[in-house]
């Protein structure tokens, strides 16, 4: 239970002072629910404004603040630019200019002959100073006018950066002074402050280093505990041994051999599920690396040692290719395959259900509806978790619960992860890479091509088409709007539909998931050519024949998301190609990253780069539901603060008494003001 002193930082964002239902709509559209999330909605940057008495050319290109009066007002027709004219206490003249016919509301706020305090960016028109859409006008006496060094936040529409930082200090004045969690000698060592004083700090001064320092090592060190305490409690808690006999595996009849790396992560596997301690494992694998397999060899030493196994899966269509696949790779061994989704009704689901409990059916595959109340079975003995990412914990203990004593886990994932990230994100689990592709798996071709030859990549489409491939189409991701990301789906999807007819499919976020999942069966049957998508496109969904993406606007995605959308060709034989068509203007980053795709198909190496380029933007470029988020470590500061919140969360578990102790007690206030309290409770000394 949340302690009762962060109570007051856990209210919702109404309870700050001015904030009512209109202002909490574009709140929301930032994530800002909560007082807690304006109090860690840091500031990106800030603007330093200098005050001055009288206008100088030589402070063209700067902020300045400065009290004028309007002497007359020059309006053009139509919608065309409102020039207020005024001058300094000196007489010099200044143009107050406002674009979009704002003529009325220039006005208002700028009455003639009435000194007023404006702020905002001085520039040069030609010969003479003007001010566009200055940031302030206010009484020359106002006591809450700008600042000196103001604070630039990450908005929304209907949001300033100065009503961000007027609701972060109350945010702050709403923030308890809280005990010391950070080991003594560490925190001394970095002469850090305090974490109330640290954040204090942050929202006055954005540059302040030190400050930043510390409050990111704060949710490292919340992340990093979280996942040692889950991590021991999985070593204290026993479950049982799983030693297969190989007498399913010695008579398996595969048409090629195991990679390298194949064996000896099915070798890791092995040794885990030979122990009483449950195995907890994330296996990493790029797109057509083979984990399937891994997990189909791993199921059949389960069930070599009389137990059954599960496999959880994100979605129906997704479930079902598994349970084919299973079913085609271990046809002749005496093995029973079943598949239930939340769609199987009736006879089927009932004699599925019977199938599990009387222990007929040995390994199921399938959705959510795995773990409903009235699935029981006989003696679940291994779950394995595909697209980890897509599941938090909460879903891998229900998983669990249904077993006679905890399971082995084996997660898997497609999306490759920056090691630093690995720690940070599963630092509870051993981890294992395929980092081999088995041969025979051609590379996908990869180009890039400009927005201006668009028509020529659509004769293209339709020649690929003619010769009876199938392709997809990702259109471009807009802006932070599903909605608008929707837009540009339709708009593309109805010109493809004029040239190509009903051989065109669309699926988007906001489809429900049955419509989606009949519109990729169609597409995976091949009653669809082209199936144009939002960037929610099924992860995983095997359609070998469709060997083209064509992904519009790629300048606007990280390479990790690139790369992701990138695997969904290159599932058959034969060659696939990847049209990657960007815009006219880019940054030097982005020509950076589509060299890179067009020079690799390794996801490890794209994954890496993508976090040195990207920054502290998102990280891999996309949000990973299930998992802890970081909103105060940037990617640099995580990897820098990764090894140490490490060392410093094993000290205070194996000297400093865990939860229990002093520090411990602080610490438990620290998981549950970063929202990592999932490791709350289960060190049995806390």
């Amino acid at each position: 239970m949340r302690p009762d002193i962060l109570n007051p930082l856990f209210a919702e964002v109404t309870a700050l002072k001015g904030v009512g239902p209109g202002l909490a709509r574009p709140l929301e559209r930032l994530g800002l629910r909560r007082v807690v999330d304006v109090l860690f909605h840091l500031p990106t940057g800030h603007v330093d404004r200098v005050a001055r008495t009288e206008l100088m050319m030589a402070d063209a290109g700067r902020v300045v603040s400065i009290v004028l009066t309007p002497r007359d007002y020059r309006s053009s027709a139509g919608r065309g630019p409102t020039r207020v004219h005024a001058t300094d206490a000196l007489g010099n003249y200044v143009s107050l200019t406002y674009f979009g016919g704002a003529s009325g509301y220039a006005k208002k706020l700028l009455p003639l002959g009435v000194p007023k305090r404006v702020s905002g960016k001085l520039e040069m028109y030609g010969q003479e100073l003007q001010m566009v859409h200055p940031d302030y006008i206010g009484d020359p006496d106002d006591l809450d006018g700008p600042s000196e060094r103001e604070a630039i936040y990450p908005l929304s529409e209907g949001l300033t950066s100065r009503r961000l930082a007027q609701m972060a200090q109350q945010a702050i004045a709403r923030a308890p002074g809280l005990p010391e969690w950070i080991e003594p000698s560490l925190l001394a060592a970095r002469g850090w402050p305090n974490w109330r004083e640290a954040i204090t700090r942050i929202h006055a001064d954005p540059a302040d280093e030190v400050a930043r320092a510390r409050v990111a090592y704060d949710e490292v060190f919340a992340n990093q505990l979280a996942l040692s305490l889950v991590r021991a409690d999985t070593r204290k808690r026993k479950g049982r041994a799983l030693a297969g006999d190989g007498r399913l595996r010695d008579v398996l009849k595969l048409p090629y051999e195991l990679t390298g790396a194949q064996a000896r992560t099915v070798r890791e596997i092995e040794g885990d599920l030979a122990q009483a301690t449950p195995m907890l494992r994330l296996l990493q694998g790029d797109v057509g690396s083979g984990k399937t397999l891994v997990a189909a060899m791993a199921m059949l030493i389960a069930v070599e040692a009389r137990a059954q196994a599960a496999m959880l899966a994100p979605t129906e269509i997704l479930a079902r290719q598994h349970g084919e696949t299973l079913r085609r790779t271990l046809s002749g061994l005496p093995v029973e395959v079943a598949v239930l989704t939340g769609r199987d009704k009736g006879r089927v689901r009932e004699a599925t259900l019977m199938g599990l409990a009387d222990g007929s059916i040995d390994i199921l595959v399938g959705t959510h509806a795995i773990f409903q109340e009235a699935v029981t079975y006989r003696d679940l003995g291994l779950v394995v978790v595909d697209e980890q990412h897509r599941f938090g914990v909460a879903e891998r203990l229900l998983l669990a619960n249904k077993a006679r004593t905890p399971p082995h886990l084996l997660a898997m994932t497609a999306t490759p992860i920056p090691r630093t990230l690995v720690l940070a994100q599963h630092g509870e689990m051993d981890q294992s890479r395929l980092d081999e592709m088995p041969p025979g798996r051609e590379p996908i071709e990869t180009r890039v091509v400009s927005l201006e030859r668009l028509d020529e990549v659509v004769n293209g489409l339709g020649r690929h088409l003619s010769e009876g491939k199938q392709a997809y189409w990702v259109c471009p991701l807009v802006e932070e709007s599903e909605r608008s990301d929707l837009a540009a789906a339709e708009a593309r999807a109805a010109a493809l539909r004029e040239r190509f007819g009903d051989r065109v499919g669309l699926v988007h976020g906001r489809m429900k998931p049955f419509e989606k999942d009949a519109v990729m069966a169609d597409f995976s049957a091949g009653r669809l050519g082209v199936l144009v998508a939002t960037t929610v496109i099924e992860v995983g969904v095997d359609v070998p024949n469709a060997t083209l993406i064509v992904i519009e606007h790629a300048d606007r995605f990280g390479l990790a998301q690139l790369h992701q959308l990138r695997g969904r060709v290159g599932r058959g034989g034969g060659k696939s190609v990847c049209l990657l068509v960007r815009g006219s203007a880019m940054s030097e980053t982005t020509r950076v990253r589509l060299a890179l795709m067009r020079e690799t198909n390794d996801g490890f190496r794209i994954a890496e780069e993508d976090l040195r380029l990207r920054g502290g933007g998102e990280l891999l470029g996309t949000r990973q539901s299930g998992e802890a988020t970081f909103r105060l470590a940037t990617p640099e500061l995580l990897n820098a603060f990764m090894q140490a919140a490490t060392d410093d969360a094993r000290l205070l578990i194996d000297r400093d008494g865990g939860l229990a102790g002093e520090r411990g007690q602080a610490a438990r206030v620290a998981l549950y003001l970063f929202e990592r309290d999932a490791g709350v409770g289960l060190l049995r000394s806390g």
